[in-house]
């Protein structure tokens, strides 16, 4: 064999091997976008389209990785990864850069005979054009990527290149608001529509899905003709997906979803809470919701608040300081949606005034949108005060002791990181209290919540906790 072919034997072998191990769609998804470069002695360097992949990989199969490596090379094996140089994403232009509004191909459905016809309406074939409600704007070129919500961009693009294909079906994207959900998954729609113009894309909100549902069956013959209509849709994009409420609109969508997923077609949701905080929700649902992708879109970091705002001078064609921009990127720390606001309202208050943006009128606007807290509340932050307030050390707290007050302080400051911190998932309270999972500390806070309800003495120890780590509500 020759040597310079030798590494494409070996990852051939390790192929045909997992192959037999991994189920067919995540094999296509995960193994074979991965390269063979070189095998030097023991060690095979492979290449991957990227870090978050190679996360993936490793998160996933790396006992499956392993043992396959050394079967195929030796004990010794050991496996590099080089991450495939890419293109950097293009920057955002003026408005021309969104492109034009997406448009669906025309589609066939069965309009069934109702109680009351139209004269004008007749029963039977008709060919509609489904509006996708996608927004131009809302496109992955002006969609900035940080570490808050890399994970999700990169599900996204896959998405977008082969829909229906790949493991993130359902892709659950959840977060506080303004963080980008509704931006990434109509990005996703779109991008699909320009690659496959011949599916049909439908984004839509859940409350809109829920009238429509009670509009269908207040019309005798029309709950056939609401399903129908859905079942046309190759990728379905519901944002808010908590208003689902209700049992009938519940057991609709269940069709639907059921439907749609069978015959693989793309599902795409987005959620203001992780699929484990939805509250009355059938079971069967939010099991399916869990059978894809979960991404939690995370608050902005100060690098990618900064990259947002130089976005907007492009696109908004207009120029600010760099001084004026890192003032609003370093005092606007909630969302983007914020320091979206915080930009316009620089831009329109100069106008106004016929003054030049400046440092000071950002802070005169900023003033006005947000108020600066005394002190940024944390989760160590919480837990020193829970600490001190019922004498135990953070050690303690953190532990698996099952002493009652430990155990009483523990939930108290699992309690008030989720209610006083903003944007602060389960699973991040849970890692920094002694890596509880996120089901754990869920159970933890509606504890608290019903002794408060039901306890005077264990609200005030609430009450008191929430006074001292929120000075101005004492």
């Amino acid at each position: 064999m020759n040597e310079n072919e030798r590494h494409i034997s070996i990852w051939s072998h390790f192929l045909k091997i997992v192959e037999q191990i991994v189920e067919p769609q995540k094999f296509a998804t995960w193994f074979k976008p991965v390269r063979p470069v070189s095998i030097v002695d023991s060690t095979l360097t492979v290449e991957v389209p990227s870090d978050f992949f190679r996360e993936y990989l490793e998160a996933m199969y790396l006992d499956v990785i392993k043992k396959t490596l050394k079967r195929v090379i030796g004990a010794d094996a050991k496996l590099v990864y080089m991450v495939r140089a890419v293109r950097t994403q293009p920057a955002i232009t003026v408005p021309e850069a969104a492109g034009t509004t997406p448009v669906n191909k025309e589609v066939s459905v069965n309009i069934q005979p109702s109680g009351n016809p139209s004269p004008f309406v007749y029963p039977g074939i008709h060919k509609i054009q489904i509006n996708p409600k996608l927004n131009p704007v809302y496109c992955f070129t002006n969609f900035i990527v940080g570490e808050c919500n890399k994970m999700g961009y990169t599900a996204g693009t896959a998405i977008a290149a082969a829909p229906g294909k790949t493991s993130f079906n359902p892709l659950f994207i959840f977060g506080g608001p303004g963080l980008g959900k509704t931006h990434l998954a109509q990005a996703i729609g779109i991008a699909i529509h320009e690659k496959f113009p011949e599916l049909v894309v439908l984004y839509i909100n859940g409350h809109e899905f829920k009238t429509q549902y009670m509009d269908a069956v207040n019309v005798r013959n029309k709950l056939t003709d609401f399903l129908g209509f859905y079942k046309k849709i190759d990728v379905l994009i519901v944002d808010d997906i908590q208003d689902l409420q209700g049992p009938g609109t519940q057991a609709a969508f269940f069709n639907v979803f059921n439907y749609l997923h069978q015959i693989g077609k793309q599902l795409i949701f987005t959620s203001d809470r992780a699929p484990v905080e939805l509250q009355n929700f059938e079971d069967r649902l939010l099991s399916r919701f869990k059978w894809g992708l979960s991404v939690e879109l995370m608050t902005p970091d100060y690098k990618t608040r900064l990259k947002m705002l130089q976005a907007l001078c492009r696109r908004e064609g207009v120029s600010m300081g760099e001084d004026v921009l890192e003032y609003l990127a370093s005092h606007i720390k909630t969302n983007f949606r914020e320091l979206e606001g915080a930009f316009l309202s620089v831009m329109a208050y100069a106008t106004a005034m016929h003054a030049e943006n400046s440092v000071e009128l950002a802070a005169k606007v900023t003033e006005k949108i947000v108020n600066t807290p005394v002190r940024e509340i944390t989760i160590p932050a919480v837990q020193a005060a829970v600490c001190e307030y019922f004498d135990i050390s953070t050690e303690e707290l953190v532990s698996k002791s099952r002493k009652r007050q430990i155990v009483q302080a523990r939930q108290i400051s699992m309690y008030l990181c989720r209610n006083l911190i903003s944007n602060c998932s389960l699973s991040a309270i849970g890692a920094q209290t002694g890596g509880k999972d996120h089901a754990t500390v869920l159970h933890s806070c509606n504890m608290v919540s019903d002794l408060m309800a039901t306890d005077r003495v264990f609200k005030k120890y609430v009450n008191d906790l929430e006074s001292k780590l929120l000075p101005s509500k004492a």
